[in-house]
């Protein structure tokens, strides 16, 4: 059984799959009908109307409807895409057992626990016959699938034909036929009929539950509360049991043949289903559930489907494999159809009968071949099937027999979980039981067995004499000569391999995901997919092309995918010649399907940037769809799918998001909504394309933007004129402005009169020296006159001179796209056009007569005038007479236009020659190149922890840039500062960059730290300490004998870091006094200067003596008397200490502590490691540590990783020369 689909729910009485879509009904006790995709797995509907279990159901063959009886006594017809039920069919007395539509009248049948079968009219929504003759409950009834009858079982033990031939009669009656219409009346008034019984079938000896008919074969079926399955016989007249069929252990619940093969289905509530040879009549197979009861069995009326309910749910199953086996070599097809291998040549395509293969002796389901391999060499085919566990036989075909195909021969035979050929005249046998692989030459005799190094559960051919073996979720490719693994892939359980016509790539076809990998399996893609894949082979081009059950699609080499057609059924693909896919069905019929490749022949282009290609089909092919779109968009080419949008807004924002700006133009007129108008200013003004941002502004009228924008350009004629619209339309502020833009002071002063604002007026007029207006300003305030600050000095606010008035930003000349140049054809009219609008001075599209409200008359005029009056103004000025000039000749003119500027290719940045000439860690953080000075301080000192470090790295990079103010409106200019540079160096030598931190200033930092100490002031000297170890990585220092002080200078601090962590660590431990005596003892052991480590011993023995180790305290004081203390109290207290301990040499408690035995101190667990004990180290500072911090943080320096390998401290360049 191949299980499909599964459902869990409650108790499913009914299933009915629909002729068409892949759908199922199933009716359940709880009263709920469920409809299912089995396909996709999914719930699509649910209805729930009846009152208590709904025990029959079925969909109609054409129309949306499905019909449904219950316990309720009520018969509802349901339209499933209306989501309702349509009408309720009464009249039944009691539960209804099964509802079936006829398939050709608008007919319903059901039957009863009122041991009556009813037949009603479905569209005149009436009961037309009932049917009596049963005594007790009527349990199913059913059409003929041909012929004018009724079967129907009963718990009275019969079953029971119904001849229903006068009620298609009475139906099909034409109005003309009145004579007939007569006989009826009478008939029917005289109690005449319209269903009489055929026959009564006896022979059970308990109720039967089930009977139907054979699809076309005048047979019946049905079974039965004493447990058997019976078959019985009808002609015209009468009607006989043939045989009985046995096994079942409890109720037959429902019994049927199958439509396709010769073999009854049937179910019990002893949880199996069984499948019988119908012609045979012996059992074939056994299906059990554990704890399920089966009540309901449906076969879909056109495909190779059943399904079965159970207590908790129901299952979609097929009873055999229909995947014919097949192999392709070269130009032919081999494939096994009927029990016959059959060639079919593609180039031809003519199919031809070879060989016949034999049945398999068992009488089990699924012995059909599974797998075919072909040797093209020596003609020879291997056939493996599931008989006896896995076998196979091998064939030679003869060469005569093409055309023939009648010849038995005997092959050769053997077991296997599969085989396959490897190479022109061996196969390879997987043996399951010992995990190998016996390699077999034609004569079927053993040359070679392979152990194999994973557990396999099949093999595929990977290339001659190799493999490729599969677990349940590995896949490895084994080479049988060397017996090596030449690559391995974890993927979900593989049912099919793919290989690539060059076996440079593989498809590893899994139930819902598809691996593509090289030939060494290592892995390009996996795509998932919900549907079930069925097959698979690549094209020409390396695109993997697949079918799901539902649809044929690609997948490109990058993973991406897309359907290419829709199915109606499930084909397997064998080959592919350009767009020709050539597959397989069901049916073993090989059939081309022509495909379009446009769309992933076109991605594909894309993905291996060959632009020629997709230029072409761009504009001979009519790709198009929002899903292009967004493909292309995704993949960074908004400008290629500019070209397939017709719809302006898409245009527009693809235009400006691939800063195409004169398309985004092209579509704005045509939108024309303030909004996009907006944008495109936006987008122009970024782009610096100054005539667009006005025309954008004039469109949305916005007067305060455009003012702004003729101040920064230098156009001071629209600027003035922009004054005048704002006096037109009364804008008082936006006059204001715009003369104060001009530094127009007249015009200001009599807006503020004209204001009302006279005091302001006064100021402005006087400030600005206007003084006859000021007098007459000073007589309109009469005393209100302000006073004018005294001693101060005025400065005239003028605006600044535009650093450009040429109209665009310079741009640098960059050669068209590819795309661009050759995809613009519609656009060079544009382009001119746009030009033409540039030069027109664009003073018409702000359209004067336009303005709202007009209060000071028709403006329009106003402004002409003062054209007019100007240009005669001029014409005075200078008196410019008309020059008689030849005319211009071509060459000028071309030279005029060619003259366009090109900038200056780019030098290096110095950072750049910073970093390609340093390996120094300072010199890259000093160029910004942070990335790469911190992998150098790893593979040199193993740093790992890079956060102490950054504010120096932060330092440097902004110590070795100064910043140069520009012009008013141009950024600022960073220049590089060089270390060691004079006036006489040459200037296209750059020296290395100057750097913030110098060997100098750490001597100062040294000394304070040995100063905080000598004081006591511990916390103060540790972070002294620590800022010196965090800098040292970041030096640089000249010569040989710095290099040295260098590293000396690293072993120092380290010394004190630990010393001083040590002592605050004991610091904290108030109620541990072993530990703060052994503590205090590792601080004497400390590499200190003669004062600190004076001031350590002196500690250590007073914390001991206090202890009563007097023994201990007594080594200290000795050691403190060798060191010649210049300090008398030091002296005489070390002095006292030995007489008292002279008395008593003892220890009061025993510490961890042997002065002894020489050792350093672990710098994480401040314990001692004696001489001979294993250590590992810090590559930076060079602290020990216990051997289990090995790969942590060094606990001293807090920046290397403990024994990484690194190559040692660079700070110099002469240790690179």
């Amino acid at each position: 059984m191949l299980t499909k689909f599964e459902t869990k729910s409650n108790r499913v009485k009914g299933l009915s799959f629909h002729s068409k879509r892949p759908w199922i009904l199933a009716s359940l006790h709880s009263g709920v009908i469920q409809l299912w995709d089995y396909r996709m797995g999914t719930l699509i509907d649910r209805f729930d109307e009846h009152d208590g279990p709904v025990r029959g159901v079925h969909f109609h063959k054409s129309q949306p409807l499905f019909v449904s009886g219950g316990d309720d006594y009520k018969i509802k017809v349901w339209n499933y895409k209306l989501h309702r039920c349509l009408f309720t069919l009464l009249g039944h007395l009691d539960y209804i057992r099964t509802v079936q539509f006829h398939h050709e009248y608008p007919w319903i049948v059901s039957a009863s626990d009122d041991q009556t079968i009813r037949i009603w009219n479905w569209q005149s929504r009436t009961c037309i016959s009932v049917l009596t003759g049963h005594n007790h409950y009527v349990m199913c009834a059913s059409f003929h699938p041909k012929e004018d009858l009724v079967v129907s079982a009963s718990l009275d033990q019969t079953v029971r034909v119904w001849d229903i031939g006068t009620l298609r009669k009475k139906s099909t009656v034409s109005p003309a036929d009145d004579i007939l219409r007569l006989s009826q009346m009478n008939a029917d008034f005289f109690g005449g009929v319209d269903a009489v019984v055929k026959y009564v079938l006896e022979g059970h000896d308990r109720g039967v539950n089930w009977a139907s008919f054979h699809p076309t074969l005048p047979l019946i079926v049905s079974g039965a509360d004493d447990r058997q399955v019976k078959i019985w016989r009808m002609n015209d007249t009468k009607a006989w049991e043939v045989d009985t069929l046995r096994g079942h252990m409890n109720n037959v619940s429902c019994v049927l043949f199958h439509a396709r093969q010769d073999i009854i289905v049937s179910n019990s509530e002893d949880k199996s289903i069984r499948v019988w040879d119908a012609t045979k009549r012996t059992g074939l197979q056994t299906f059990r559930r554990e704890h399920d009861r089966f009540w309901i069995l449906s076969a879909h009326p056109e495909m190779n489907l059943l399904a079965a309910g159970h207590d908790s749910g129901m299952i979609v199953f097929k009873l055999e494999r229909e995947r014919p086996a097949f192999s392709v070599s070269a130009d032919s097809l081999f494939y096994v159809k009927d029990r016959f291998l059959r060639v079919f040549e593609y180039s031809t395509q003519k199919d031809t009968q070879l060989i016949p293969i034999r049945r398999p002796g068992s009488n089990n389901l699924n012995q059909a071949p599974r797998i075919l391999s072909y040797s093209p060499t020596e003609n020879a085919v291997l056939v493996c099937s599931d008989t006896d566990g896995g076998s196979y036989e091998l064939y030679i075909i003869p060469k005569d027999s093409y055309g023939r195909g009648d010849v038995v021969q005997d092959a050769k035979r053997g077991t296997g979980g599969s085989a396959v050929f490897i190479a022109r005249n061996r196969f390879a046998v997987l043996e399951r039981s010992t995990n190998q692989v016996l390699v077999k030459n034609l004569r079927n005799e053993v040359v070679k067995k392979s152990a194999l190094p994973i557990a396999t559960d099949a093999i595929f051919y990977a290339g001659t004499g190799n493999l490729l073996c599969r677990s349940d979720d590995k896949i490895v490719i084994f080479d049988l000569q060397q017996r090596i693994v030449l690559g391995d892939l974890q993927t979900s359980f593989v049912r099919y391999v793919v290989w690539s016509s060059d076996m440079e790539s593989v498809a590893l076809l899994s139930k819902h995901s598809i691996v593509i990998a090289d030939k060494k399996l290592v892995h390009r893609c996996t795509l998932h997919e919900t549907i079930r894949v069925k097959s698979g082979a690549w094209d020409d081009n390396g695109v993997f092309i697949y079918t799901t059950l539902t649809h044929i699609k690609y997948c490109l080499p990058n993973g991406d995918s897309g359907i290419i057609k829709t199915l109606d059924v499930p084909v397997y693909m064998t080959k592919i010649y350009g767009s020709t896919i050539f597959c397989l069905d069901r049916d073993g019929k090989s059939r081309p399907i022509i495909i379009d490749s446009t769309e992933y022949i076109f991605k594909l282009s894309l993905l291996r940037k060959r632009y020629d290609q997709v230029m072409s089909m761009i504009k001979n092919s009519e790709l198009c769809g929002q899903a292009m779109i967004a493909y292309l968009q995704q993949k960074g080419f908004p400008q290629v799918a500019l070209y397939f949008v017709k719809d302006e807004r898409t245009r527009f924002n693809l235009a400006l998001e691939s800063g195409n700006i004169e398309k985004a133009l092209e579509s704005a007129k045509k939108i024309d909504e303030k909004d996009y108008w907006y944008r495109l200013g936006v987008e122009a003004l970024r782009q610096g394309n100054a005539g667009i941002v006005e025309y954008a502004y004039q469109k949305t009228k916005n007067f305060e933007r455009l003012s702004f924008h003729y101040l920064i350009t230098g156009n001071l004629d629209k600027l003035s004129k922009m004054m005048k619209i704002a006096e037109v339309k009364n804008e008082v502020m936006g006059q204001f402005h715009d003369a104060l833009y001009l530094g127009d002071v007249k015009e200001r002063v009599k807006i503020l009169e004209n204001a009302g604002h006279l005091p302001l007026a006064y100021i402005t007029a006087s400030l600005h020296g206007l003084h006859d207006i000021a007098e007459h300003l000073a007589s309109n305030l009469g005393e209100n006159l302000p006073s004018l600050p005294e001693g101060k000095k005025a400065s005239l606010l003028i605006p600044p001179s535009p650093v450009l008035c040429a109209g665009d930003w310079p741009l640098l000349m960059v050669s068209k796209g590819i795309f661009e140049g050759g995809l613009d054809e519609a656009g060079r009219g544009v382009v001119e056009d746009y030009e033409e609008a540039v030069d027109a001075d664009w003073g018409e599209a702000l359209d004067i007569g336009e303005v709202d409200d007009m209060k000071n008359g028709d403006i329009g005029m106003v402004v002409e005038e003062e054209d007019l009056h100007e240009e005669n103004d001029e014409e005075g000025g200078w008196d410019l007479e008309d020059l008689d000039l030849p005319p211009e000749t071509p060459e000028a003119a071309t030279i005029a236009r060619s003259s366009v500027f090109v900038a200056p290719s780019p030098g290096m940045p110095v950072s750049q020659i910073w970093v390609q000439r340093s390996s120094l860690a300072a010199e890259h953080a000093a160029a910004g190149n942070f990335d790469t000075a911190m992998r150098l301080l790893h593979r040199q000192l193993g740093i790992r922890n890079f956060s102490p470090l950054r504010s120096q790295f932060i330092d440097l990079h902004m110590g070795s840039h100064t910043y140069l103010p520009g012009c008013t409106s141009a950024p600022v200019v960073s220049v590089a500062v060089e270390r060691g540079w004079s006036e006489s160096a040459s200037p296209n030598v750059r020296g290395p960059p100057a750097l913030v931190f110098n060997f100098s200033q750490l001597d100062e930092k040294v000394r304070a730290g040995y100063k905080a100490t000598t004081a006591g002031k511990f916390s103060d000297a540790l972070k002294h300490f620590m800022s010196i170890l965090h800098t040292i990585p970041l030096i640089v220092v000249e010569t040989r004998r710095e290099v040295d002080e260098v590293k000396e200078l690293v072993i120092i601090v380290k010394e004190y870091v630990l010393s001083l962590k040590m002592e605050l660590k004991r610091r904290e431990l108030r109620d541990n006094p072993v530990r703060q005596q052994e503590l205090a003892a590792y601080f004497t052991h400390c590499n200190l200067q003669p004062p600190h480590m004076r001031l350590a011993l002196l500690n250590a023995m007073t914390v001991c003596y206090k202890a009563q180790n007097l023994s201990t305290a007594a080594n200290f004081a000795r050691r403190l008397l060798e060191t010649n203390p210049s300090n008398e109290n030091q002296a005489r207290t070390a002095r006292q200490v030995l007489q008292a301990a002279e008395r008593n040499m003892t220890d009061a408690t025993q510490l961890n502590y042997d002065f002894r035995n020489p050792f350093v101190v672990c710098g994480a667990t401040f314990v001692p490691i004696y001489r001979g004990q294993k250590d590992v180290t810090c590559p930076y500072c060079t602290a020990h540590f216990v051997p289990s911090q090995q790969g942590q943080l060094c606990a001293v320096c807090d920046l290397a990783e403990i024994e990484c390998d690194a190559s040692g401290l660079l700070c110099s360049p002469s240790q690179i020369r």
